[in-house]
């Protein structure tokens, strides 16, 4: 269970590993755990990794000697600094010219560089966020929750459909990584026509259209796909 500093809750985090689950969340960045990062000693920082596995330049972790007993059993505190990016405006938490984020996880293991590289790569979740709200989420519009819950239920399926659009029948095209907005334009509001012919029913595309052939292929995939 990965998030951010919101779930950094006794209640949340005790039911988490009540459940037998790892968790792995952010951590505020209070003056003691602040004083916990200024610490450690400089040969105690291991390189950080990058989204590939490989060492990050200008990035460290290192485990916070912090007292944690009120957490869940074997909660550790790991920390990563990192040397802002060119322009970037440092915080009145940042010392040394180095910024410090601090995530709380109870995973075990001494490559404390791999837990944090696996709690960065929550982000693909904020995607996911995005292309919902652009999906009809950025707004409920109704005043009761039944209504309001069917209108998410509705939002999600849109999500499925358009990720396993992208999935199974746009596989090797620009469109494959297209998020709603952009699908919509190019694809879903296609003006189309479906026409009978010789006993057979055919969709006729706009010629002119650039993405008429990639729209008119993931049709074709689509009727090949097994049935069952």
């Amino acid at each position: 269970m990965r998030c951010d500093s919101a779930g950094a809750t006794h209640d949340f985090l005790g039911a988490v590993s009540a459940r037998g689950l790892a968790f792995s969340v952010g951590f505020d960045l209070t003056e003691r755990v602040r004083e916990a990062c200024l610490a450690v000693p400089e040969d105690a920082w291991l390189p950080a990794l990058d989204s590939e596995g490989d060492p990050r330049e200008g990035a460290w972790v290192a485990e916070l000697d912090l007292d944690l007993s009120a957490w869940p059993e074997g909660t550790r505190a790991i920390c990563r600094r990192e040397r802002p990016h060119p322009g970037a405006q440092l915080s009145f938490s940042d010392a040394d010219g180095h910024r410090f984020q601090v995530l709380l996880t109870n995973q075990k293991g001494s490559r404390i560089a791999r837990l944090e590289q696996v709690h960065r790569q929550r982000a693909a979740i904020e995607d996911s966020i995005r292309c919902a709200k652009a999906s009809g989420l950025r707004n409920l519009p109704f005043r009761a929750y039944a209504m309001n819950a069917a209108w998410l239920e509705l939002v999600l399926t849109a999500l499925d459909l358009l990720s396993w659009t992208r999935r199974l029948l746009l596989p090797g095209t620009e469109l494959a990584a297209c998020e709603p907005k952009r699908l919509r334009y190019r694809l879903l509001h296609v003006a189309g026509r479906i026409v009978r012919h010789a006993g057979g029913v055919h969709l006729r595309l706009p010629r002119s259209w650039p993405w008429a052939q990639t729209l008119a292929a993931a049709f074709a995939r689509l009727q090949a796909l097994p049935s069952g």
